[in-house]
């Protein structure tokens, strides 16, 4: 679960990001696994159409070494490494972006960025690794790619630039989706399934 509310009307975007270039979001540790690589390499192909595009690098940690080598090989512009923020901050991020990007190759135990990004109402392009799959539904909530392809990240994100109306579809159903990870729900079902098993074994006991 996440606390929904937090990312909703009170986070405000950042002014100075808001500045009329599309912003992408890319919230994580820099870890190999999380895939930034490979949505550096799908920016690459993307900033010569969209030259008002930037990607903004969120979480803490350094990009590896193929990260840096794209970046210098390709003189990527407009990519603005953040770091570590405050949870407050966290929310504002979410909110500055247009597109959220989780590019990870896998071991993803459940997409709770995924879900944060949802109850920002952001349109998401993720990998169709089965941790993002189990929160994802391709074409309702944000596109999938298969993960360690530059050029199929690249081309949905090529396609949610290129309508602001299906951005606009998939973050509205993102919001809806996000209200069932609400804390108040899950532990909800939590204490059901608890309750399932408790009784289960009064019954087992008697017998």
């Amino acid at each position: 679960g996440i606390q929904v509310d937090v990312f909703g009307p009170s986070a405000l975007p950042f002014p100075h990001l808001r500045d009329g270039k599309i912003n992408l979001l890319f919230f994580s540790r820099l870890e190999k696994r999380k895939g930034l690589k490979y949505l550096l390499g799908a920016y690459s192909r993307l900033k010569w159409d969209w030259p008002n595009l930037r990607l903004l690098v969120v979480g803490p940690g350094n990009p590896d070494g193929d990260s840096y080598r794209i970046l210098a090989e390709r003189n990527l512009q407009d990519v603005i490494f953040v770091g570590r923020v405050s949870e407050e901050d966290k929310a504002r991020y979410y909110k500055t972006a247009d597109i959220f990007c989780a590019p990870a190759t896998g071991k993803e135990s459940f997409g709770i960025v995924l879900l944060e990004a949802m109850a920002a109402g952001k349109p998401i392009v993720a990998t169709s690794i089965e941790g993002f799959s189990s929160v994802v539904t391709h074409g309702q909530e944000g596109l999938l790619v298969p993960p360690k392809d530059d050029e199929a990240l690249a081309g949905a994100i090529d396609s949610l630039l290129k309508s602001p109306e299906l951005r606009a579809k998939l973050g509205n159903k993102g919001r809806e989706t996000v209200q069932e990870y609400r804390w108040d729900r899950v532990a909800g079902r939590v204490m059901d399934y608890y309750k399932t098993v408790i009784d289960g074994k009064k019954v087992a006991h008697a017998r």
